[in-house]
């Protein structure tokens, strides 16, 4: 059976041919467009930048992941001078924006180590020649026992949460793993030290805040296994409350974003629902194996035990061409005390978000036995995929939070990027960057995402910087100039 099914990643690298029509005019500098240099030797006229009501001369951002410039599945020096607030803050240095620093990582590669033990692999690169992803070159050398203490201008910290930013300890080696985030160990200006006293230490007087996608993504992520759960509204509650009354209190402005939602993001609609090819041979075989299945559904409909709607739903059936994926589906009825065999399995639907990495796991073997084959005779775990459940909570939870996320904003006349809607339209309709280019959600293709699916490129930063100065200079009066998304790369490949 083995040798008739290939699920490797190469259904989803068919159209990565595509991918040359996008870079062949691209430039993998990322130097900034300095618009003080667009004007023509016929009109020398300088432009006169404004901060408006705003003072720029202190910015600090703090967050997670997206703060911090995290792409491909890593942080790296490169990726990290490109992060938003790197760009924001040479916008607003045309207009009274001071100096703004950043824990640079060691090395290109991404990756930490611990004493020299790595905790986290290097960046991804696409690699043309295979048309596939691989990890890049060469040995990360960024130790988190090396400690260069802030704080710093930018305080994103990738993997933290809202409530994460007020805790002390979290910059302390002592607790870690437990309790410690690595990113924060290397930057924090005292083990004790929260994100949010490190931040308040630099004196703002204007700030970012873009924080509470983990308290979801997390969960979203894992598949909705329960192993990183969806912070609770209270704990979320306070943590913004307390982040925007602090920020605030020594009379910054600054400029909050939400949540966007996870049906936006290639991570989770990548990989589609029917993802195993067959011939007819094979879904003989695997029909004629899950024969004593099926019939074992029909006999306790027949007992008045399970709906004929359920039995439909759990029915697998095979035929040659693409069939759905087996997937493990925890609001089924249980039935296995009638019957060990009959676990709670179904064929996946177009309802069901298969995550990214499920790509490479569909249709590998278990312990080497060709008759046991992932997602087609045995089942896929919870973790690889969200359910329609627990897309249900993932939704609620980010409309409560960005209810509070948008009620704050309001509340405290801050700035506000919605970042729900503006994803959401990426994903829908696409973002025109000029009349020749329109930028996508597409996994690799589409310009606007990295390559872990998730976080966005360097260009998608651009896009996101230019978001935040519109809402910055609508709030606040200043004419801050956007950036020009074509002059950073969509995909590294090298």
């Amino acid at each position: 059976m083995t040798n008739k099914i290939n699920m490797k990643t190469n259904y989803i690298w068919l159209l990565i041919v595509l991918l040359f029509g996008f870079t062949a005019c691209e430039s993998d500098d990322d130097t900034l467009s300095d618009p003080l240099n667009n004007n023509t030797v016929s009109d020398p006229v300088i432009p006169n930048f404004t901060s408006g009501s705003a003072d720029f001369s202190t910015f600090v951002a703090i967050g997670n992941s997206l703060t911090a410039g995290f792409s491909d599945n890593a942080l790296f020096a490169k990726g990290q001078e490109v992060s938003f607030p790197n760009l924001l803050a040479q916008r607003m240095a045309l207009a009274g924006g001071g100096q703004f620093t950043q824990p640079l990582m060691s090395d290109d590669v991404g990756g930490l180590l611990v004493g020299g033990t790595p905790i986290s692999g290097p960046r991804l690169i696409f690699n043309p020649n295979t048309a596939g992803l691989e990890p890049a070159a060469g040995t990360p050398s960024t130790d988190i026992t090396n400690v260069i203490a802030g704080p710093y201008n930018n305080m994103g910290v990738p993997g933290a949460k809202s409530f994460h930013l007020l805790a002390n300890g979290y910059g302390d080696i002592a607790n870690f793993p437990a309790a410690a985030n690595p990113y924060f160990v290397r930057m924090a200006s005292t083990p004790n030290a929260s994100m949010l006293e490190d931040a308040m230490a630099m004196n703002p007087t204007f700030f970012s805040l873009w924080i509470g996608n983990n308290d979801v993504l997390g969960y979203a992520t894992s598949g909705g296994d329960g192993s990183n759960p969806i912070t609770d509204v209270g704990t979320f509650t306070f943590a913004m409350n307390t982040l925007v009354s602090t920020l605030t209190s020594g009379g910054a402005e600054g400029v909050l974003a939400n949540i966007p939602n996870v049906t936006d993001a290639p991570f989770f609609t990548t990989v589609p629902y029917n993802a195993v090819p067959l011939d007819a041979a094979t879904a003989g075989a695997l029909n004629a194996a899950f024969a004593a299945y099926n019939g074992g559904l029909a006999q306790l409909q027949g007992l008045g035990l399970i709906s004929a709607g359920e039995v439909a739903a759990r029915t697998v059936t095979y035929a040659a061409g693409q069939n759905p994926v087996l997937i493990l589906d925890e609001t089924l009825t249980d039935l296995t005390a009638f019957n060990p065999a009959l676990v709670n399995m179904r064929p996946a639907t177009p309802d069901d978000l298969l995550v990214l990495p499920s790509s490479t796991f569909i249709g590998t073997s278990v312990g080497g036995n060709p008759q046991l084959i992932n997602g087609v005779s045995v089942p896929l775990a919870d973790n690889w995929v969200i359910i329609p459940s627990e897309l249900q909570e993932i939704q609620a939870a980010t409309a409560t939070f960005n209810g509070i996320i948008n009620g704050l904003a309001q509340d405290n006349d801050l700035a506000l990027f919605d970042v729900n809607t503006f994803f959401n339209g990426v994903a829908t309709n696409g973002f025109p960057v000029n009349e020749f280019y329109t930028m996508t959600a597409d996994f690799v293709t589409g310009g606007t995402f990295s390559l872990d699916g998730v976080h966005p490129s360097p260009r998608g930063y651009a896009v996101v910087t230019n978001q935040m100065l519109t809402a910055i200079n609508a709030k606040y009066g200043s004419n801050l100039p956007d950036v020009n998304p074509v002059d950073y790369t969509g995909v590294y490949i090298d």
